[in-house]
């Protein structure tokens, strides 16, 4: 996975290197701040079961410096927990909280087509709730640094608006990683 990531990161850099060659007309926007570049959004999620639950807030605020590039930062929180049974009856019910800060940099290397990195630092607590007369086990809080590299699309809705759908993956692979050691697939919104 990491390959193809890697992979995918270099044809990106490539295919940009070469729109970037290509003479483009001259910029006729007005220069400094423009407040209508900002765009707000994120991610939302949801998840409940009988054996496990999550919830993931995540808001943005970012920049579009022009066609090709965009950037920004947010807050992230996201709660796990799931039970695990164990043979004799036993069970056992963890939780996991995140929170923490992530910038981004977005690169368009063609219209609607966006490829992104996401660098995070959460701050990661927990508990181990075991069943009968076993103690609570407490998980000791540490930071956990992230490396979110993807890429997807950007859905024009109307007017500034877009969904986007991206595929990620965490490339530091810390244990404690809100994000597992999978690719994963997300969907946001930006306004």
């Amino acid at each position: 996975m990491k390959k193809i990531m890697l992979l995918l990161l270099t044809i990106t850099t490539a295919l940009t290197q070469t729109i970037y060659a290509q003479d483009e007309p001259e910029d006729t926007s007005p220069k400094g701040f423009d407040k209508s570049k900002l765009f707000f959004g994120g991610n939302f999620g949801l998840g409940l079961g009988s054996n496990t639950s999550s919830i993931i807030v995540s808001p943005q605020a970012g920049y579009r410096f022009n066609t090709h590039f965009a950037a920004g930062a947010g807050v992230n929180f996201n709660y796990y927990s799931y039970k695990t049974y164990y043979s004799g009856g036993l069970e056992a019910k963890t939780s996991f909280g995140y929170t923490g800060l992530n910038i981004f940099g977005r690169v368009y290397p063609i219209p609607y087509i966006l490829i992104q990195a996401q660098p995070e630092l959460n701050y990661s607590w927990g508990s181990i709730k075991y069943s009968g007369n076993n103690p609570t086990e407490k998980l000791k809080g540490q930071f956990v640094p992230s490396l979110l590299i993807g890429g997807g699309a950007a859905i024009p809705t109307g007017g500034n608006g877009a969904l986007l759908l991206m595929l990620q993956y965490d490339v530091l692979q810390e244990t404690r990683s809100p994000y597992g050691s999978k690719a994963f697939f997300t969907m946001g919104y930006n306004f």
